[in-house]
């Protein structure tokens, strides 16, 4: 894995929690802006999700398996549009919330996925 597209991925997703966060901590649901950078954050899951399965395309093989590796890059890829979606159910602070939580979850995906690969 790169390291530093996933520490990217897993700052952008801190970064989104704790914008999400205050949104929730003023009373408010998730935004347009709040989308977009779910979208960014996203997109970087997607580019992570694009480079894990290259490299295991060209024969490079993660320490703890091949199996979870792929799991745990789904999970990642699936985390923030999970989120969002359900933000979009619940338009009150609870979205902002479940956003905000989606981006930690993300951040710990990371740093799991890095320890899978062998960093």
């Amino acid at each position: 894995m790169l390291a530093a597209l996933t520490v990217a991925t897993a700052v952008a997703a801190l970064l989104l929690a704790a914008w999400c966060g205050w949104a929730a901590y003023r009373d408010q649901p998730t935004k347009d802006w709040h989308f977009i950078g779910m979208a960014v954050v996203s997109l970087l899951a997607l580019v992570q999700l694009g480079v894990g399965i290259v490299q295991l395309a060209r024969g490079e093989q993660p320490e703890q398996g091949t199996t979870i590796f792929v799991a745990y890059l789904l999970g990642a890829f699936a985390c923030i549009p999970a989120a969002g979606f359900m933000s979009l159910a619940e338009r009150t602070r609870w979205g902002s919330i479940t956003v905000a939580a989606g981006g930690i979850v993300l951040a710990v995906l990371q740093v799991r996925l890095y320890d899978i690969w062998g960093g």
